[in-house]
């Protein structure tokens, strides 16, 4: 069984390998868990899913599941874009590796045992193993802020670097990753505590079914501000993985990095003052947000100025060029592009819908809870979702798609997301503009098009990991090739810069 050994060591023993591995169980549980969606129920498949995997779906427990599966996705991810920064970020072997090894052990106790507990049965055991995982999680964490310290010595920037750099030579973009890092500990324990009072006078709810109580226990609002900045921190972290995957740098590095830093702390207190200060906890919170919007914009103008100047070099262009060779300049890779573009497109269809339901809170109580509640709802997974999309683009670098599939993988996702996230919002803000009476066919309008757009980047996505799964099992495929490289290249470079 060497052939066996030699997979298994490319899956567990690389973080490429690591990488691949987590990114197919997010993929097969997105799959397998959307049988059980609204959808599949109204086509009867939800109830034939449900007796063919013997699943016991108590409905008094339904508030529960849910929380365990937004868990099992989230430790996921969280696990991924570990597995991205260590590959990405300077850091001593064996921190890499001890980092990668238990993450990996922890995030796959929270994804058997979450769903195991919640969906087949409660078994106390399995819970207890879950709980297991969420700690070997956060000591994973605690390792990867000790290993990414800005201050050591062996990891100062040089005089006249391109990077931003701090007095005394501090990588200014490695202190971003550490305070991402920290505060996602910080606000990983602002859910903990809560959760620890789990059958001491402190039940299971969701967040979205509190909106119109008035007056919330500690312990709920400590949720509450959980599941918002854990949402945020794994945005931030996927940001800054863009910043290594092109190599952001010079000024505008300088200015992104820094006010990603302090929109990530500014955010990260407001959050945690949901408990003590509600009142002007979002304020607080809005300027945070203000910084990171603020900083992806200056990552954008430097990724599509940079794609447009290596695009315009490929085709030959020399002087001015016209519109349309910068347009096809710009467009002729959709990953990097496409991956910024998202968080441009994130302010249309999660920031300006939120900020305006903030705004107009009195108005929203005229709606039905029902509304208000799918508003709540639709806007945290768009956002989800548009993360996810973020690495899914750059996952399909670090594979090596080139050409054709390369652009048919990244306008796919990037264009079918879109449409989907569009449609996602009028759904959810359909009372603005149409009333109850005549809502049915702009629901049934948007709700096909959310449908068909999402089906087609499950299926981009799915064929992406076909291909990977084949390839697994060839002598010489492309597996052997990450495991031989384990270099994160950036986009517009030929070889590493750090």
């Amino acid at each position: 069984m060497a052939w066996l050994k030699k997979r298994l060591q490319y899956l567990f023993g690389s973080t490429k390998g690591l990488i691949l591995f987590a990114s197919a169980l997010i993929a097969l549980e997105t799959a397998f868990m959307g049988m059980l969606s609204g959808p599949m129920a109204e086509w009867g498949i939800r109830d034939f899913w449900i007796r063919l995997w013997g699943m016991k779906l108590e409905p008094a427990h339904r508030e529960a599941r849910i929380i365990f599966l937004y868990h099992t996705f989230a430790i996921g991810v969280i696990a991924l874009e570990t597995y991205m920064i260590t590959g990405l970020v300077r850091m001593k072997e064996i921190h890499k590796v001890g980092i990668n090894a238990v993450m990996t052990v922890g995030y796959l106790f929270v994804l058997i045992f979450g769903l195991g507990f919640a969906y087949w049965g409660e078994n106390w055991a399995f819970h207890g193993l879950f709980l297991t995982g969420l700690a070997l999680v956060f000591f994973a964490g605690m390792w990867l802020a000790y290993a990414l310290w800005p201050w050591a010595s062996e990891y100062r920037l040089p005089e006249g670097s391109p990077y931003w750099r701090l007095p005394g030579g501090v990588d200014g973009e490695r202190l971003a990753f550490f305070v991402m890092a920290v505060a996602t500990l910080i606000s990983a324990i602002y859910g903990a505590v809560p959760g620890s009072y789990f059958g001491n006078g402190f039940e299971v709810f969701l967040s979205e079914d509190m909106i119109r109580i008035p007056r919330r226990p500690p312990l709920e609002l400590a949720i509450v501000g959980h599941l918002h900045i854990m949402l945020v921190d794994i945005a931030v972290a996927a940001m800054l993985i863009v910043f290594r995957w092109v190599d952001f740098k010079g000024r505008l590095h300088s200015w992104a990095t820094f006010m990603t830093v302090i929109g990530t702390i500014i955010i990260s207190v407001g959050a945690w003052m949901v408990v003590p200060f509600r009142g002007i906890a979002h304020r607080v919170i809005n300027v945070g947000a203000g910084f990171l919007m603020l900083a992806s914009l200056v990552l954008t103008i430097y990724t599509w100025r940079k794609q447009i100047e290596i695009g315009l070099r490929k085709m030959g262009v020399t002087g001015r060029a016209t519109l349309g060779q910068r347009l096809k300049a710009l467009f002729s890779d959709p990953l990097p592009v496409g991956a910024t573009w998202q968080m441009m497109y994130m302010n249309v269809v999660v920031t300006a819908p939120g900020v305006f339901m903030a705004i107009k809170l009195d108005m929203l109580r005229d709606w039905l809870l029902r509304e208000e509640r799918a508003g709540l709802v639709g806007h945290w997974h768009v956002l989800a979702a548009i993360i996810a999309t973020i690495l899914l683009l750059y996952y399909g670098h670090v594979v090596g798609l080139k050409g054709r599939v390369r652009r048919w993988y990244g306008w796919v996702i990037v264009v079918a997301s879109d449409i989907a996230f569009a449609a996602a919002t009028l759904f959810y803000t359909k009372r603005l503009y149409v009333s109850v009476s005549q809502q049915q066919p702009l629901v049934n309008i948007v709700m096909y098009i959310l449908d068909a757009s999402l089906f087609l980047v499950l299926l981009v996505v799915a064929a992406l990991f076909v291909w990977r799964l084949v390839d697994l099992f060839k002598p010489q495929g492309k597996w052997t090739e990450e495991w031989n490289d384990p270099h994160f290249k950036p986009v517009f470079v030929e070889e590493e810069s750090r």
